[in-house]
């Protein structure tokens, strides 16, 4: 009798199908996954982050206005669905190659966005600025007056211009305090969370000890 007691004890000590070497595994799986869950959440969180800037914040801080390309005329460096940031300027400043968006005629809101591509004046001495899509074959017909420039580009981003459409230009303001109210709240959550978790462990060790 003394001798099955042995080797079952023996048994149970060196048998790797324990119950208790399960849940150290499971253990193990559960924190891999919710370090990867961190790190997905903090991505997430930088990329709404970056786009709040990028899309709202920095051209309503700014003063600039927004843009979208529809067109093909740019397409060699911008093309349709472009978010371009056009940042207002001095017309005298503005120099050979920048890119501009202008009305095409005056107290209409139709504008075109291309690039400098010369300088004229009118009869009277005006400054004038003579411009091309860089992706058309001609120069524009009609020569830019000061009046017509809303400004020079600041910044483009490829392929989310039509997001920035749908956010739309009237309610910019309001879709900042939107979008600054949510990073907030999703910020405090996730380290909310994160602080959470990290006491957990303490207060296990606390209570064993």
């Amino acid at each position: 009798m003394a001798a099955d007691l042995t080797e079952r004890l023996v048994g149970a000590d060196t048998d790797p199908e324990t119950p208790s070497a399960a849940p150290k595994r499971s253990r193990g799986r559960n924190g891999a996954w919710a370090v990867v869950g961190r790190i997905l959440s903090m991505a997430v969180m930088l990329v709404a982050l970056f786009a709040a800037l990028v899309l709202i914040v920095v051209p309503v801080a700014t003063g600039s206005q927004t843009y979208t390309v529809l067109t093909k005329s740019m397409a060699q460096h911008y093309p349709p669905g472009t978010f371009m940031v056009m940042k207002p300027a001095p017309f005298d400043e503005l120099k050979y190659g920048d890119v501009i968006t202008f009305q095409l005629y005056s107290g209409r809101p139709d504008v075109e966005t291309h690039r400098i591509v010369g300088f004229g004046s009118t009869q009277s001495g005006e400054k004038t600025l003579i411009t091309k899509g860089d992706n058309n074959g001609a120069n524009d017909p009609e020569p830019i007056r000061a009046i017509q420039v809303k400004g020079k580009l600041f910044y483009a981003v490829p392929y989310v211009g039509f997001v920035a459409n749908f956010l739309g230009n009237s309610d910019r303001e309001m879709w900042t305090v939107i979008a600054a109210v949510a990073l907030i709240g999703y910020g405090s959550i996730t380290v909310y969370k994160s602080v959470r978790k990290a006491r957990k462990p303490d207060d296990a060790a606390a209570e064993a000890a």
